[in-house]
């Protein structure tokens, strides 16, 4: 007769392997995660103008460009376009001040053709542009966009033609 012999350490052997398995699984499927999210990540966020912001030639006033755009470039004219703070826009006009980009003045309440900094305001008209504005009036709705859309205030933005 034959005696069958089995190790005793089988089932702990089993117990242990088992223990190491649910052990390592999560941490190696958070490592994993932690590597998909680092990889997939969009990097540093790239620099955006704040929102207000027109581009208009820089030539100055015995020019005739009537460039607009809602980013920085070139003038047909060959000029840079210079960034200026939407103010107002009305019937298809936009006022604009010059002032440096952490300015946060508005319209001078005492003189409408003025910024609240002391600058003249410039009238740019942004027919033949191909943005796109709200032309409710009101000083509220300071927008000027490359695409369509609403507005603050709630109106669909029409295109200054």
């Amino acid at each position: 007769m034959t005696a069958i012999v089995t190790p005793t350490d089988q089932p702990e052997r089993k117990t242990t392997q088992m223990n190491n398995i649910k052990t390592w699984v999560p941490v190696l499927a958070m490592a994993c995660t932690i590597i998909l999210a680092a990889c997939s990540s969009p990097g540093p966020a790239a620099k955006t103008d704040p929102p207000g912001l027109l581009y208009v030639c820089s030539c100055g006033a015995d020019c005739k460009c009537t460039a607009a755009s809602t980013q920085p470039g070139k003038c047909g004219c060959g000029h840079d376009l210079v960034a200026g703070h939407v103010k107002k826009v009305a019937a298809g006009v936009a006022l604009l001040c010059q002032c440096p980009a952490d300015c946060k003045c508005g319209v001078d309440a005492k003189d409408p053709a003025k910024c609240g900094c002391g600058k003249p305001l410039r009238k740019v008209s942004l027919k033949g542009t191909g943005l796109y504005c709200c032309n409710c009036g009101g000083a509220c709705c300071a927008i000027v966009s490359d695409k369509p859309g609403q507005c603050k205030c709630g109106k669909a933005l029409q295109k200054a033609d």
